[in-house]
């Protein structure tokens, strides 16, 4: 009898949820007249997502690719009503013109059950300003000049590495040769650490460095779209492992340093003055006159932004190093094309220095193909911020609304970029560039939130090229599938499986 009575409540109780969602919670596009995508109770439009059936930047890539000539069109992100933007001069609304209606990501950020997620890619308002204002001097050309020095002992000890390999003809995985040159680099720059991942392949650095971007498919869906739910739980978004290795790690760091008055021309040099006195030296010697009540930064808000320089780092610029190769592999014009230049500069510049990369323009021509076929963040995501009616459309959007970008689905639009899927590096010509919208390419995003150390990725993944482009020649391994597949289960474009490479001297 108990047992009936509770199937009956549970039916009752089931075919309430149904009710609501289906009639309050996903009437709110069809209420305010905006087209959508039919949403199918409890995970709107997103059930792929939430199964790990696809990756994120493929699931709106696909919605863009489909429902485009609506402008802007509604979706359900499991609870939450998305708009989904798909016209270039409303992507320029929503980053930039109307960035006061649209400065927060809408992603999970909770410093007291997850330190490590208080940084400036996920912090909102004011917190994110003020942040802002004081990280943006510890990326200047200067300083990333000052960081050269690391991002060449790295790259000579990855050419170094596969040497061996080279003279054997041997085949290699890239992408995690990629990773731990990357993991190297910003361990060195970010903490001052020498982590040596390109010698030993499963260090401690390397195991967590993987950790971060493997994440089970549901947590994944509530960090972009549901934030809510990770809140109310107190579940933390990054491992517990995770979070007590890059704490005890930074602090030990910042007290050695201290205590020995260690001073490095590095990212975490930069913190330590942040954390200190609330600003980071100017480049030339003049005075700063700087106010008094200037806040500093705390142990864990300074460990949070040394992370972030970190995952952002290692992953976005292994990944697109290993997409370049990739392609570079399969076009040995375009490879024998780009190695040519990169041996001219080289010697016009007496060996490899600041300024020789920066003038290498087809090598960044290449960059940029990558990052156009493959932006490592293949979304971007806001939140409305305060109510506003968007411009040139009749769309009225209430404060709490989610927005996403389809970045992946807007850089292999054939209507922007003719035969989206070809590898072409001459679409970076300027006369190209000039033709099409400034919104057509924007892999580090754009207006006030743009990607920080966009210049510092460019820099890291350009370096390891320049090392391997200037002494080997890459050939695609049979086991390298083509196309490549992404990985459902990370949040930045990966591949799902080792890509692999025959290498070769020169």
């Amino acid at each position: 009898m108990v047992l009936v009575e509770l199937i009956g409540a549970f039916i009752v109780v089931l075919s309430i949820v149904y009710i609501y969602y289906k009639y309050v919670i996903f009437n709110f596009w069809r209420k305010r007249g905006v087209f959508y995508i039919e949403p199918v109770v409890p995970t709107g439009n997103v059930t792929p997502l939430v199964t790990g059936k696809t990756q994120v930047g493929v699931f709106f890539h696909d919605a863009y690719l489909k429902y485009k000539n609506h402008r802007a069109f509604g979706m359900y992100t499991l609870f939450m009503p998305n708009l989904v933007i798909a016209d270039l001069d409303l992507v320029r609304t929503v980053l930039t013109k109307e960035f006061k209606s649209f400065h927060d990501r809408g992603m999970y950020c909770n410093e007291k059950i997850d330190p490590l997620t208080d940084h400036l890619f996920l912090m909102s308002g004011k917190r994110w300003r003020n942040m802002r204002v004081k990280m943006t001097p510890t990326f200047t050309s200067g300083k990333m000049k000052q960081m050269f020095v690391i991002l060449k002992e790295c790259g000579e000890e990855l050419a170094k590495y596969l040497d061996s390999k080279a003279q054997t003809r041997d085949s290699i995985e890239i992408k995690d040769t990629f990773g731990r040159y990357t993991t190297d680099v910003i361990m060195s720059a970010a903490f001052g650490i020498k982590s040596n991942c390109i010698e030993e392949p499963n260090n401690e650095y390397r195991v967590q460095g993987k950790k971060i971007f493997d994440v089970n498919s549901i947590k994944l869906a509530m960090f972009f779209f549901a934030p809510q739910i990770l809140d109310f739980f107190s579940i933390p978004f990054t491992e517990r492992s995770v979070t007590d290795f890059y704490m005890k790690m930074f602090r030990e760091t910042v007290e050695y340093r201290q205590a020995n008055q260690i001073v490095r021309p590095d990212f975490m040099n930069l913190l330590i003055q942040l954390m200190e006195r609330g600003y980071v030296d100017p480049e030339d010697d003049r005075k700063t006159t700087v106010s008094s009540n200037i806040s500093k930064l705390t142990m864990a808000e300074a460990t949070a932004q040394g992370f972030v320089f970190f995952a952002a780092g290692f992953e976005t610029s292994s990944s697109t190093a290993t997409f370049a190769l990739y392609e570079l592999a399969q076009y040995q014009d375009m490879q024998d094309k780009v190695s040519n230049e990169i041996n001219e500069i080289l010697a016009k510049h007496g060996g490899l220095t600041y300024d020789a990369v920066n003038d290498m323009t087809y090598l960044h021509k290449i960059l940029n193909e990558t990052l156009r076929k493959y932006p490592p963040l293949p979304i971007l995501n806001r939140i409305c911020t305060e109510e506003i009616n968007l411009p040139t459309t009749n769309i009225r959007l209430p404060k709490g609304t989610l927005i996403t970008i389809p970045l992946l689905g807007i850089h292999r639009d054939p209507s922007i970029y003719p035969d989206p899927d070809k590898f072409d590096p001459e679409r970076f010509n300027a006369d190209k560039v000039e033709k099409r919208h400034p919104y057509a390419f924007i892999p580090f995003g754009e207006g006030p939130r743009n990607c920080i150390g966009s210049r510092f990725g460019y820099l890291q993944t350009k370096v390891g090229l320049v090392y391997l482009l200037s002494k080997y020649k890459f050939k695609l391994h049979s086991r390298t599938p083509v196309p490549l597949v992404f990985s459902e289960r990370s949040a930045v474009l990966a591949t799902k499986s080792g890509v692999y490479l025959t290498i070769e001297p020169r």
